[in-house]
């Protein structure tokens, strides 16, 4: 069971961090999943308040990460039709990679505002300031992810070191 409980974990942090870029997959939360499942492990002693401090971290990134790209759209005056291009924008941006995944949802933004303002400089602006809120809900979910796994990692291979 420890095994299955293993690689699961391992499945759960790996996912965690493909989803710091796929706007569909929650990573930090997802990551998590993976931190819970070694919980689980005979070997480990289970840490309740380390994974309510870490579950607590990793829905407050899910929520910022829907809050910091709309003020960084309304920051630089941008509207919803930057954000939603921004979206549509990364999904397209993944199967060009791999710069796909930074000028998508930039074009994506500045799609979205020229629909809604033909003012080219007007959105340009907007279309820059989506992409930092993206670019930074995208860089926060990935530090919060790459900690997550350095956690499950350090653990692992303390806990489980006869087994490497």
């Amino acid at each position: 069971m420890d095994i299955a409980l293993l690689i699961l974990g391992a499945l759960l942090i790996m996912l965690g961090l493909a989803g710091s870029f796929l706007p569909i997959i929650p990573g930090p939360l997802t990551s998590w999943f993976g931190l819970l499942s070694l919980q689980y492990t005979s070997k480990i002693d289970q840490d309740w308040g380390f994974l309510g401090w870490t579950l607590a971290i990793a829905l407050v990134i899910m929520i910022l990460d829907y809050i910091i790209p709309i003020w960084g759209t309304k920051a630089f005056g941008g509207t919803k039709a930057g954000a939603i291009g921004s979206t549509i924008g990364l999904i397209v941006g993944l199967f060009i990679p791999p710069f796909g995944i930074i000028l998508g949802p930039f074009v994506g933004a500045f799609a979205g505002e020229v629909s809604k303002n033909p003012n080219r400089q007007v959105a340009l602006k907007a279309a820059f300031g989506s992409f930092l809120g993206f670019l930074s809900g995208t860089v926060l979910k990935l530090i919060v992810s790459l900690v997550y796994m350095l956690s499950f990692v350090s653990t692992a291979l303390k806990e489980f070191q006869d087994w490497f």
